[in-house]
This record gives structure tokens, C-alpha cells and sequence, in this order.
């Protein structure tokens, strides 16, 4: 699950412990390996979060059969912040894989000074070319003295994916380029036709999955965020306070369903076709399959979003104690390369890091079957990856939209006031931050 290279705001407790990590990432190595097997053979553990598409697409399969001393296993984990969790116990308890995937929410950590010399400089992997690479991407993975720790694998350009057949049961328009139109540069607009919906809505049904995922959309879109300067500037940030006020506009106005991204209550919405709408970053395109089943298949459609933003995407990192760091540097290069990344895009619709892959057959030109089989995916989303403008991130980035993420929560399942949600998000936050 990007950013530019910025000066970082460091407390001294965060830098004794990223210290400490670092010295047992070196120490710990990649215990989890298998290389010196018998026969000569060499097994890469590769972790992961959520759904990469590397099996999905066959390409483990495909590297092994053209790599035959190779043999490759995936460990996943299908939340990222239990991921994240897990990797900081076995960077002081060892157990690393050979492969580490890094969500964009955590790559200014990575990156920084305390962490970075333990993982492995990979812009000289073989194959690799920078200028393949969405110039923001391949910034936020490289450190101030040039090392390049992370490889891009997708990124997360937002679209809306909608239910037409609910959209047209409210009395709205349901082909993808009228429904991007109502809310055109705009997001207060997507708010105004959330009210529209929620007055002839089918009984039972709201418009937005989550207010939290509202929230994020709008910070994600804006090119100042959390911080600002290397500095932590939540509380007089912009696009946090107009993020905030929008979310607490469509809590108050009933317009979405209250739900936890992600959760088991989120998943099995899904499938009960209750919400019309959820922000739509190109990765969610596999969790609405997944999801909605078979029974709903051609009912979802996809929209532009009312601005370009990014919302996640990852990297792949080696660390540099591992037992098969060169191995390990060459399968990062090569599911990273453009024809692999078309491949997993076009399995489960995580738009490519790579540009290089975006002229390549079945991205651009993409159509999804299963959500809009008639919308232009492929263009939509390299249209909007092509427009994101990066914005600053820091070591706490991913935390701070957890953190927020829980602050609307608290208006939409504990029935907090706005005020009372705001103050309890901003305690968390700077007792996290002492």
C-alpha cells in the first residue's frame, strides 16, 4: 500500500526504537529461508498483505518453471496493520522472509536513516529501470543518499465503483460517464448526490459503505495531508479539516451504513447489496469480486472519482541480511517488470507502479468483466495514476489514517458527537506522538 523525499520529524523514542529494529532486522536475518536444500535448490519466502495477485496471476508458477532451482512460497496475511504488527516482532525476533512487502503508509519508515541500511539497494537489480517507474513511486522508496529500498507494485489511483441497478432505482443516472459528472472535481458534490440517493433509496440500502472511507478518499486527493515541512501537521491541515467535516455530513445525514473497512460486517455487505457505493482505489476491484459473488456480477459499474488522489499501493523490499538477497533481488525485479504487472492488473485490478506497463495490451484498453463490463477500467485508472500528485508523507502516515479511520467510527457506531470524535482521535494521536 508513494511519496516525495522530505526532511522527517523524529522523536527520540521513534528513533530508539526504529533503531533497535534496525539492528535486529541485520542481526535477526532471514531465518525463514531454505537455501543449501538438497539438490541445490533455493526457496524465496516472499510475505505479503491483502491480495498482490502474484499467485492469482500464475506468476510464482511461471518463475519457477523458468527459474527450476527456484521453489517460492508466499506468506500472507489479509490485513495490513496485522501485518505491519508481525513484521515489527520478527524484526527484533528474527523470522523474516525473503521478500518483505511495504505498504506506502509505511515506506517513509523504511526509508529513513534508522531503518534503510537494512534492506537491500535494488535499483541496480537486474533489469530494473527507473524511468519505467512513476517518477513519485520510485521517490518515496529511495532514500536521501540515493538507495532505492523498494520496487513499486501498484499503486492506488481512486475511482467510485457503484451499484447501477441502485443507483437507477433512486432515480439517478447510471452509465459511467453521466454518474462521473455529478460529481465532478468536487467532493462536497458526491456528498450532495449521496442526500439525492438516500431520499429514494431501496428500503434498507444507503450510498456509502463508510464515512471513514469518505474521509480518506478526500485526504488522499489533496497534496498536503498529515504533514507538512517534515513536520506532523494533522491539526491545520486542509484537506483533514474539509476531510472531516464531509464525513461528519454524511453521518449525520444517514447516508452511509456505518461499516468497519475490511471487516467481516464490510465483506458481508457485499453480498447483501445494502450500500451503493464505495471508494473504489483500483486494489478494491478484487475485493468487490471476492465479496459480491457470482449473484452480483454485471450490477457494479465504475465512475471517475470527483478528484485524482492516491489511496495505497506497495512495494517489495529484500532485506540485506537474508540468506538469498541476490535471488531474492532478481524475483522483486522481475514481478515488478511491466508484463508481469499487466498480468496481475488484469487478474485482480491492481493498476501497475510500472508505467511502462500501461502501453502494453489489456491495461489501458482493459475492461473489467465482473464491474462494469462496458466501463473503460484501463483507461479510467492509468488516467487517474497518470494525474496523482504526491504528497508528503512521514513515519506516521499510515497510523494517523488508522487513527481517523477510528475517529469517524466513533460517530458512526458509538454515536460520539463530531466534537467528542475530534478530540478523542487527536488524544490518541499525540499520546503516540509524545
Amino acid at each position: 500500500m508513494p511519496r516525495t523525499s522530505m526532511p522527517r520529524v523524529r522523536t527520540r523514542a521513534a528513533v530508539l526504537a526504529s533503531a533497535a529494529m534496525a539492528s535486529a532486522l541485520v542481526l535477526a536475518g532471514c531465518s525463514s529461508s531454505d537455501s543449501g536444500a538438497a539438490g541445490g535448490n533455493t526457496t524465496l519466502t516472499v510475505g505479503t498483505f491483502g491480495t498482490f495477485g502474484y499467485k492469482e496471476a500464475g506468476l510464482y508458477d511461471e518463475y519457477m518453471k523458468q527459474n527450476p532451482g527456484i521453489t517460492i512460497k508466499e506468506n500472507p496475511t489479509t490485513v495490513e496493520g496485522n501485518y505491519w504488527t508481525a513484521l515489527q516482532t520478527r524484526l527484533s525476533g528474527g523470522g523474516l522472509d525473503d521478500v518483505q512487502a511495504l505498504e506506502v503508509g509505511r515506506i517513509s519508515l523504511a526509508t529513513g536513516e534508522d531503518l534503510a541500511p537494512a534492506f537491500a539497494d535494488l535499483k541496480d537489480a537486474p533489469g530494473v529501470k527507473k524511468a519505467d517507474y512513476l517518477p513519485w513511486k520510485w521517490d518515496q522508496a529511495t532514500t536521501e543518499d540515493g538507495r532505492t529500498i523498494g520496487l513499486g507494485t501498484d499503486v492506488g489511483p481512486m475511482a467510485i465503483c457503484y451499484r447501477q441497478d441502485l443507483f437507477e432505482a433512486a432515480g439517478l443516472p447510471s452509465d459511467p460517464e453521466s454518474v462521473g459528472k455529478l460529481w465532478a472535481g468536487d467532493w462536497t458534490k458526491f456528498v450532495d448526490v449521496a442526500k439525492q440517493y438516500q431520499a429514494k433509496a431501496p428500503e434498507g440500502t444507503y450510498f456509502m459503505d463508510s464515512a471513514s472511507g469518505l474521509f480518506n478518499a478526500v485526504v488522499s486527493s489533496s497534496t498536503v495531508q498529515y504533514y507538512k515541512d517534515g513536520e506532523l501537521a494533522y491539526k491545520d491541515s486542509a484537506s483533514v479539516r474539509t476531510a472531516w467535516d464531509l464525513a461528519v455530513e454524511a453521518v449525520q445525514g444517514k447516508t452511509s451504513q456505518g461499516l468497519k473497512m475490511f471487516d467481516t460486517p464490510w465483506q458481508t455487505a457485499f453480498s447483501k447489496s445494502t450500500f451503493a457505493t464505495t471508494v473504489c482505489p483500483s486494489w478494491q476491484q478484487a475485493n468487490i469480486q471476492q465479496f459480491s459473488g457470482p449473484a452480483n456480477k454485471g450490477k457494479w459499474n465504475i465512475a471517475q472519482a470527483p478528484a485524482a488522489g492516491n489511496w495505497g499501493g506497495s512495494f517489495l523490499a529484500v532485506p540485506a541480511s537474508g540468506e538469498n538477497v541476490d535471488e531474492a533481488k532478481k524475483l522483486v525485479a522481475w514481478l515488478t517488470a511491466p508484463a508481469q504487472q499487466a498480468k496481475v492488473f488484469q487478474k485482480v485490478g491492481n493498476i501497475p507502479a510500472n508505467q511502462a506497463a500501461y502501453t502494453l495490451p489489456g491495461v489501458t484498453d482493459y475492461k473489467n468483466p465482473y464491474i462494469g463490463p462496458d466501463a473503460a477500467t484501463g483507461l479510467i485508472f492509468s488516467t487517474a495514476a497518470k494525474a496523482i500528485k504526491p504528497a508528503e508523507n512521514g513515519p506516521r502516515s499510515g497510523d494517523l489514517t488508522g487513527s481517523f479511520g477510528t475517529g469517524v467510527l466513533l460517530m458512526e457506531q458509538s454515536g460520539k458527537t463530531p466534537a467528542e470524535a475530534w478530540d478523542a482521535t487527536v488524544r490518541e494521536i499525540d499520546s503516540k506522538n509524545q
